[in-house]
């Protein structure tokens, strides 16, 4: 071959890999779209939860049936316990769950979990909440622990739930290792039923100590940062929320973060009353000024007398307060986010929930 046409074979060689390597870019770039992402793939969208409550399953209801699709599940919070430390239903738990399950089918919500906390009836009806020693005598053995799963799974085999939440809080630090304990257990025995477990968090439960098992899914409640035990303020802020997530990203499985809606009313008396946000929307009309939008937390507050001339203190979360918050859970690598709870709530939040999750970050941004 001539020293010329080695030339042209080299050249042409040359073009070859050129277009080989535009081929392949071009390729890749309509595979992976312009963020460098595979076509069909995105960043997780949020998935939303929420609970219902059994004193208040008829307003909760109505936001469920409003929401729509847009929820993965419904967890009912309706068990508790009576004086013998055997599961306890109130009257409302016989006439909401019919109700409620039925809402949540004609959404599409399928997924619907029973909650047990450990707030007891004493005989009389007096309920002592959040009881430690409740949950010392649940799990103080194994012959307890096994008796007590065993009521559990039943009951959730009984009202056809489809998994079981549990939220035991002030437990006591040296119950924490038989928590754990019952925690696997229990998940154990659930799953023998084709049921799921998760197990809610307190914000200020040390976690390195209660070594938490694998298999449950995990929801940390990020609120009660102001309330009945504080002064004015919001349930919880953009600082709280990051610092929860990250929390909750060092536990084993699937997490979720819980976020609160509603508020509390403080009074110049020192009496603290919970609010839904229709509450506070209707003690905002008692105000001179309009509520404010406090820049830390997104969360709505104002100030109001009432018919005696008390001065009152209102903060409440609105749609905007909990898109940001959900934003910055999303920006801390959480996805599911659970809402404590339904109710009363605005129909402009219920419109931005029912969105989809770039309808959120919209509206986050004005609670930023």
């Amino acid at each position: 071959m001539s020293k010329q046409a080695i030339r042209w074979a080299v050249a042409a060689a040359a073009l070859a890999v050129c277009i080989l390597a535009v081929v392949f870019v071009i390729w890749g770039g309509e595979q992976r779209g312009d963020a460098g992402e595979p076509v069909g793939s995105s960043a997780a969208s949020i998935s939303l939860s929420a609970w219902v409550t059994d004193w208040q399953w008829e307003a909760g209801a109505e936001d469920l049936q409003l929401l729509g699709s847009q929820l993965e599940s419904v967890r009912f919070f309706a068990a508790y316990y009576d004086a013998s430390d055997a599961l306890h239903f109130t009257p409302a738990f016989a006439e909401g769950l019919p109700r409620v399950r039925e809402t949540a089918v004609e959404a599409g919500i399928h997924g619907m979990l029973l909650t047990i906390v450990n707030d007891y009836f004493q005989d009389g009806g007096v309920i002592v909440q959040k009881d430690p020693g409740l949950v010392s005598r649940l799990i103080s053995s194994e012959e307890s622990r096994s008796r007590h799963i065993e009521e559990i799974a039943a009951t959730a085999v009984r009202y056809g739930f489809s998994g079981v939440e549990i939220d035991y809080e002030k437990v006591q630090p040296t119950d924490w290792s038989r928590l754990s304990r019952f925690y696997k257990e229990l998940y154990e025995r659930l799953r023998k039923e084709g049921l799921s477990l998760r197990v809610v968090l307190e914000p200020g439960a040390d976690l390195d100590a209660m070594r938490l098992p694998e298999g449950p899914s995990y929801v940390m409640m990020a609120y009660n940062l102001y309330g009945g035990h504080s002064g004015p303020g919001p349930k919880a802020d953009h600082e709280l929320i990051r610092k929860l997530a990250g929390k909750l990203n060092g536990l084993p499985g699937e997490h979720e973060l819980a976020l609160a809606t509603g508020g509390f009313a403080w009074s110049e008396d020192g009496s603290v009353v919970a609010v839904t946000e229709k509450r506070a929307g209707e003690l905002a009309e008692l105000s001179a000024d309009d509520p404010k939008r406090d820049p830390d937390s997104g969360a709505l507050f104002f100030e109001y007398n009432d018919e005696q001339g008390a001065k009152h203190t209102v903060w409440y979360a609105d749609g905007i307060t909990l898109a940001g918050w959900i934003k910055q859970a999303e920006a801390a690598g959480i996805s599911d986010i659970v809402l404590w709870r339904l109710g009363e709530l605005d129909p402009e939040t219920l419109r931005i929930l029912a969105e989809d999750s770039s309808g959120w970050h919209e509206a986050g941004d004005e609670g930023m």
